[in-house]
């Protein structure tokens, strides 16, 4: 990662650990999957950040999830930088359908953190990754993802965890 630090804290609801994304109103569990996104992909108003900026930074991995059934249809996006050892998030982010109470969609968010640790495994990272927390979504993140507090905002998610979150999402991967 470059010496240039914005900071941007993750605030993404973690509302239920899935085993791929689950239908509110069904219980129909979806399989996700995830490639890279375009700028063309995203329309703005379906999203609280400003994606294309992520995009356009050239260290930034920005996927989109989709659900095997409807590529069209991006379920939530994620924002990758590979750092020395491990993958730091960036931003994370369900659509606008999949958030509070109206939300089609469970599952997404902890979704998006295991893709991060899942390409983090892959790397030989052990699944290790970053983020910068909200100071009042730490307890919560500690508390459904595993997440240890480091330094200031900062968490990491370390290798059983990472495991835990990858073996939920990706069994057959």
């Amino acid at each position: 990662m470059s010496k240039k630090t914005i900071k941007k804290e993750v605030f993404v609801e973690i509302d239920k650990l899935t085993n791929s994304i689950e239908n509110v109103i069904t219980g129909e569990v979806f399989e996700t999957e995830f490639s890279r996104v375009t700028i063309k992909e995203i329309k703005k108003k379906d999203w609280l950040f400003d994606w294309s900026a992520e995009l356009k930074d050239n260290e930034n991995q920005v996927y989109k999830m989709t659900t095997v059934e409807n590529k069209n249809i991006i379920q939530g996006l994620v924002s990758l930088t590979i750092g020395n050892g491990f993958v730091f998030v960036n931003l994370v982010e369900n659509n606008k359908f999949n958030k509070g109470k109206e939300k089609l969609y469970e599952g997404v968010g902890g979704n998006l953190f295991a893709f991060a640790c899942k390409n983090s495994r892959d790397l030989g990272y052990g699944g290790c990754i970053s983020f910068i927390s909200k100071t009042s979504l730490m307890n919560y993140y500690n508390k459904s993802l595993g997440a240890i507090k480091t330094i200031g905002q900062r968490m990491v998610i370390l290798e059983p965890e990472a495991e835990i979150l990858i073996n939920r999402y990706f069994k057959n991967k």
